[in-house]
């Protein structure tokens, strides 16, 4: 009899469980609901920061924080999945009418539409689809550009410091490290030969299982930027591990999962049901895909 086998390495998520947002200033709290909620469709928290000075922005399980400051663009681009390119591409068209004479724009390319919000901050909408396991709505991936040499000691970092499953690959759009987070996301660190812009002080925020095993090593490292609170702490610089050598900035809230606001759930309006479209039962739209039974 033959015994089947299976990969079981194929199944670890690490250490990191979740990427919980990206966080952008902004200057400009009306442009950017035209550009997130009008163009892109997503959904303002109805909960949380719901005053003039801040806007969260709900894309399936994660979010888009938006205060108000000077504006912030991260060197790269995000990545959300959601249904409908054809509607969102309408919003897009539909959005223009607010944010002309900024540097919004929009373009469809062949498994993505890109969209850039009006301070520069570039957007990849794919639909659903293998290549984001189950994901419906949501944020897959944070891509970095980073200096050529860089990705195999990023990858090393987040694999030692963090016990995040990471690895470097030769794309067709360069050379990256892949950091593995939880099931369906990644933070994606990719080499460039393009000048990098200074860094602004964008964050993204990151959920930990073992809390303070990374928190001593980047103590030891000389690395802990903030001490928030109980619940979180802040890093910016990725650093060579044997001699210090920076090789990437980016903020990093870094939370455990004991954090009041882990695994909240988060509102997503489906942007179709508007108007003569509505359609009672369908006003949410879920982050998820639904399983599929098999009859045999």
């Amino acid at each position: 009899m033959t015994v089947q086998t299976y990969d079981r390495a194929a199944e670890d998520v690490g250490n990191i469980v979740s990427l919980e947002h990206v966080n952008v200033q902004v200057p400009d709290q009306q442009l950017a609901t035209a550009f997130y909620i009008v163009g892109l469709g997503l959904t303002r928290d109805p909960y949380q920061v719901v005053g003039l000075v801040n806007m969260w922005v709900n894309a399936g399980r994660c979010q888009f924080h938006l205060p108000t400051g000077k504006a912030q663009v991260v060197n790269g681009h995000t990545a959300i999945v959601m249904p409908g390119r054809a509607n969102l591409l309408r919003r897009l068209e539909t959005a223009k009418r607010w944010l002309e004479g900024t540097q919004f724009a929009f373009a469809e390319r062949n498994d993505h539409v890109e969209a850039t919000c009006p301070w520069g901050n570039r957007i990849r909408c794919y639909e659903p689809g293998a290549r984001f396991g189950r994901m419906m709505l949501g944020m897959p991936y944070v891509e970095i550009d980073v200096e050529r040499g860089n990705a195999a000691g990023i990858a090393r970092f987040y694999d030692e410091v963090f016990g995040a499953p990471s690895q470097v690959a030769d794309e067709a759009e360069g050379r990256a490290a892949h950091v593995r987070i939880g099931t369906d996301q990644r933070l994606i660190f990719r080499e460039t030969d393009r000048a990098l812009p200074v860094f602004d002080g964008h964050h993204v925020a990151i959920c930990m299982a073992n809390f303070s095993r990374p928190y001593r090593k980047l103590v030891e490292l000389g690395l802990v930027s903030r001490e928030t609170n109980q619940h979180e702490y802040r890093f910016i610089d990725i650093a060579d591990l044997d001699t210090g050598r920076v090789l990437a900035r980016l903020e990093h809230e870094v939370r455990s999962m004991t954090h009041p606001s882990f695994a909240r759930p988060l509102v997503n309006r489906n942007p179709d049901t508007v108007g003569a479209s509505f359609s009672p039962g369908h006003e949410g739209l879920p982050w998820a895909l639904p399983v599929v039974t098999r009859i045999q």
